[in-house]
């Protein structure tokens, strides 16, 4: 095989692998959303309030996101010591067989205390697995791919994001129609267990993969770093900080339109659990297309031109989101719910350049993986808990918007801060220009 159809072969696969493996690891991620809004709060927390309920289920959904920086941190040592392939197949692992046991986790009613203990370690593995899935995922697509259109090929991975919501959502919905009255005894299982067909895939489209060109580089030249965690922290604090604050508006916001909806749908406004689960399938099959689309666009207009659009377009829509769902008119409904993701995809397409840049090849791994991560800790854990803590409290949305509006002004501090430094190997092509 001549050196130009390897390249080209290399970047096809780098690519789906990429794709198809975050889409696994999300699929995992949201499923636990999914479930915490509408199934663990009986099976695991029974004898709470509703509410009570609820808040303890997000809870231990907010551990796995509390273990994301960790996982950054653990899998981008080795992503940036040992490459970014094998590395990967470790995130897969981890996440996959967390979600395969949580599928055959006993409830409360059968060992008491113990399930949610057990449900909690379980999640926490869940979210070191994705901890470390982000960055190298991002990498191993921008890297191989053509490096003037390092937005698109870096917004690919970033489509497992809606083809997991996509995945997750419609199965439980298919499940759930399928089971009936036995979904909550027995069937909601299924799509958990389902998580071992799914890793082998992922396996088998990551192992023929070839390491990036770019960390191959680093090693030729002995440049790869012995503790890669601690310079990225040490060189580059300001880059992993205005990572994790501009991430406020697309990962706050995004919690609440995926999973608090569901809740804040069924609970509140009394709306049917399928008709929802089944808008949220719409707006996600959206998001397939409004993420690779706003990736493209950032390597027109530049990433932090459009990353900033995105965040204004978010913090005005938080008012109009809720009025929207508040109509409980079917049709307003789901356009509300489709508009919010197409508007989360204005900043998720962009973002995987915009941070990965930020960083050199030999601690990229581990930097735009921790920046990407901490938000889990600041943003995407705490806003279901937060959101429905206000509406425990006041039994209105309005104070949920105003906590979307202010997501919104830190995110756009946080991107007016974030430094853009051009590394040398970002104006180099992968070797022959196949543009």
């Amino acid at each position: 095989m001549s050196d130009v159809a390897l390249i080209r072969t290399q970047r096809l696969r780098a690519a789906v692998a990429s794709t198809i493996g975050t889409s696994i690891e999300w699929y995992d991620f949201f499923l636990y959303g999914t479930a915490a809004a509408l199934i663990f709060p009986k099976l695991f927390f029974p004898g709470s309030t509703p509410f009570a309920g609820v808040l303890a289920a997000f809870g231990t959904q907010f551990v796995g996101f509390a273990a994301r920086p960790i996982g950054a941190a653990v899998f981008g040592h080795f992503g940036d010591r040992i490459g970014r392939r094998g590395t990967l197949i470790g995130t897969l692992l981890t996440m996959g067989i967390g979600t395969l046991l949580i599928g055959c986790l006993p409830t409360a009613e059968a060992i008491g205390v113990a399930a949610p203990v057990l449900l909690t370690i379980l999640r926490i593995a869940q979210g070191i697995g994705v901890g470390g899935e982000w960055g190298g995922s991002v990498l191993l697509a921008m890297e191989w791919g053509d490096q003037r259109k390092r937005g698109l090929m870096a917004s690919l991975p970033q489509l497992g994001v809606p083809i997991g919501l996509l995945l997750s959502t419609g199965v439980v919905r298919l499940v759930s129609s399928w089971a009936g009255d036995g979904f909550l005894a027995w069937a909601w299982r299924i799509p958990f267990l389902l998580s071992v067909v799914l890793i082998g895939i992922g396996l088998y489209v990551r192992m023929r993969v070839l390491e990036s060109p770019q960390f191959e580089t680093v090693v030729s030249k002995e440049a790869v770093v012995r503790q890669p965690v601690w310079q990225a922290i040490v060189e580059h604090p300001r880059e992993i900080l205005s990572a994790a604050f501009l991430r406020m508006s697309e990962q706050a916001p995004f919690y609440l339109f995926i999973t608090f909806v569901l809740t804040y749908g069924t609970k509140q406004l009394k709306l049917n659990q399928d008709d929802l689960l089944g808008y949220t399938m719409i707006a996600a099959a959206a998001g397939v297309i409004c993420v690779p689309l706003f990736g493209w666009l950032s390597d027109r207009i530049g990433r932090k031109l459009m990353y900033g659009i995105g965040i204004v377009c978010v913090g005005l829509y938080a008012f109009p989101y809720f009025g929207l769902l508040n109509t409980k008119v079917a049709g307003l409904v789901l356009v509300g719910i489709v508009i919010s993701l197409v508007l989360h995809a204005m900043q998720y397409g962009p973002q995987a350049a915009l941070i990965a840049e930020s960083f050199g090849t030999n601690v990229r791994y581990s930097g735009a993986g921790l920046g990407y991560q901490l938000a889990s800790v600041i943003a995407g854990g705490p806003a279901p808990l937060i959101a429905t803590a206000i509406l425990a409290s006041t039994s209105s949305s309005t104070w949920i918007s105003w906590y979307i509006v202010g997501c919104a002004v830190v995110a756009f501090l946080a991107l007016l801060a974030l430094p853009r430094r051009v590394h040398a190997e970002q104006v180099e092509t992968v070797g022959t220009d196949l543009s």
